[in-house]
């Protein structure tokens, strides 16, 4: 039996791979000489590498604004030259309608740029960002750097088109992405009216069942950022949606993932999902409960909003970080949404998409992210953005021993607010089953991912019973239903949610 486990934080395994292999080559202060910033020669990436990996390693973090001016330069660089430049007040996040404030400090920003780079905006060199207080430019000279730093009403600098896999082959692009089939266990599913729907048997962990007793999700609306939705699963689609006892909802599919090579492209790569990641997930919230004898989804009443805004689940690309903002603002603007699920995330904070969440966190959206998943090798590292901000709910798997213990691959730690039962003791090849990225296929998922969507389908049982809750009125009966409530365990948050107790 096969069960593919999505590698959220594969990319910690590169992190390792850096510490060992490359340490050595670094020079233990590669900025300290006596030679000008503005005369130094761009830091190479395995140099940027080792920086990341020393902040990771002693501190469990990394935040660009805590490097040198050199060597910020120097990832921009190394990043296709592109510059993420934050701007207005500090914690001045978004603005809906600029202000002259905020408008005149654009201005400033964008022509400090356009003097020291020598190009003008009209050449597609600039993005600006309708909401977040966000501009992306292009940026090749480090006087650049210097003078924006020096600059009022720049509240941060990212290069943000710097991805840490550049140099290791085959590292990214796949991860989290699973299209083929899986033989499903018998043992790994219940069934239900009409026609042997199939409930995953972590469902039952979580008295889901039960809980659909009194609310199927009707009338809410979760947003998915992921991968997208499979054009090629019917039960998916729309004419699919409403299959069997689920009826009366919508989903609806958007793209705002680039696929170019070139940042100021607008080559949109549509709404459907390529990777099978989101369509799993999609599977886990909302998949109907149909007649065809496949996986039946949490809230099987509830609409869904896909957008396919990445590639794959890391934010390691210019346009997954772009994409993923923009659907965060996009669902931010709907009132109908009420719930955002994100299992997609990198190791350190992206400015743009913490932006865009707390936009969206301001419109009242209760917003779900993955607490993190990797290999075995990695598992000692943390919580993963945007998991680890405030106005996130971090959630991770566990299995289904006695002794509280976390999946293989998931990652733990006191940014985790809940825990899903999704992989059994000892036996990593049970996992929850959902539908496949074709039609009459199904295969198992894992990991935080389908922990955090598992808990997003719950959070619509609870709104759909309660229609008139704020979003902090079902996020404190999601906590009143957990395991540990009122105390916080320091690796497990609340621990696992009792949906029956959620709804009542």
């Amino acid at each position: 039996m096969k069960k593919h486990v999505i590698k959220l934080s594969l990319l910690l395994v590169t992190f390792a791979f850096f510490n060992a292999c490359q340490d050595e080559a670094y020079l233990d202060n590669p900025e300290e000489t006596t030679i000008n910033d503005d005369q130094k020669a761009a830091l190479t990436i395995p140099e940027i590498n080792a920086i990341i990996n020393t902040s990771l390693t002693e501190t469990g973090s990394f935040d660009w604004k805590d490097v040198t001016p050199h060597t910020l330069w120097s990832a921009v660089v190394r990043g296709n030259n592109i510059l993420t430049i934050g701007y207005g007040e500090e914690g001045e996040s978004f603005a809906e309608v600029k202000s002259e404030r905020l408008k005149s400090t654009l201005a400033t920003i964008e022509q400090l740029v356009e003097a020291n780079e020598a190009y003008k905006k009209s050449e597609k060199t600039m993005f600006e960002h309708e909401i977040i207080n966000v501009v992306d430019v292009k940026v090749e000279n480090f006087i650049t750097i210097k003078q924006l730093l020096e600059a009022d009403g720049v509240r941060y600098l990212e290069p943000n088109g710097y991805n840490h896999y550049e140099t290791v082959n085959n590292a990214r692009s796949s991860s989290g992405c699973d299209k083929n089939a899986d033989a499903i266990n018998a043992s790994h599913y219940t069934t239900i009216a009409p026609n042997n729907a199939q409930v995953s048997w972590h469902f039952n962990k979580h008295n889901i069942p039960q809980a659909w007793n009194y609310s199927t999700g009707s009338g809410i609306t979760i947003g998915l950022i992921d991968t997208g939705v499979s054009a090629s699963q019917s039960l998916l689609n729309t004419s699919g949606i409403n299959d069997g006892y689920s009826n009366g909802r919508f989903v609806q599919k958007y793209g705002t993932f680039i696929d170019s090579s070139w940042w100021w492209s607008n080559n949109y790569d549509g709404p459907h999902d390529k990777c099978g990641h989101g369509t799993a997930m999609a599977s886990t919230m909302a998949a109907p409960r149909n007649d065809n004898g496949m996986p039946v989804g949490v809230a099987y009443n509830a609409n869904l909003v896909a957008y396919r805004a990445t590639e794959d689940v890391l934010l390691n690309d210019y346009h997954e970080r772009k994409g993923v903002s923009a659907a965060l603002t996009q669902l931010g603007n709907r009132s109908d949404v009420k719930i955002i699920s994100m299992s997609i995330g990198y190791v350190w904070s992206i400015g743009n998409i913490k932006d865009a969440v707390k936009y969206a966190y301001s419109k009242g959206k209760l917003i779900f992210a993955a607490g993190g998943t990797s290999t075995s090798f990695t598992n000692g590292y943390g919580v993963i953005f945007p998991a680890t901000m405030s106005e996130t709910v971090a959630v991770t798997g566990v299995d289904d021993g006695p002794n509280y213990d976390r999946c293989e691959v998931c990652h733990s730690g006191d940014k985790i607010d809940f825990t899903i039962i999704m992989e059994g003791d000892n036996n990593t090849s049970k996992a929850p089953p959902v539908l496949g990225f074709y039609n009459g296929d199904r295969r198992y998922t894992g990991g935080s991912s389908v922990a955090t969507a598992t808990t997003a389908g719950i959070a619509a049982l609870v709104w759909s019973r309660h229609p008139s809750w704020s979003r902090t009125q079902v996020l404190n009966k999601l906590k009143q239903s957990a395991q540990f409530y009122p105390n916080k365990n320091s690796s497990f948050g609340y621990g696992n949610i009792d949906a029956l107790q959620a709804v009542q």
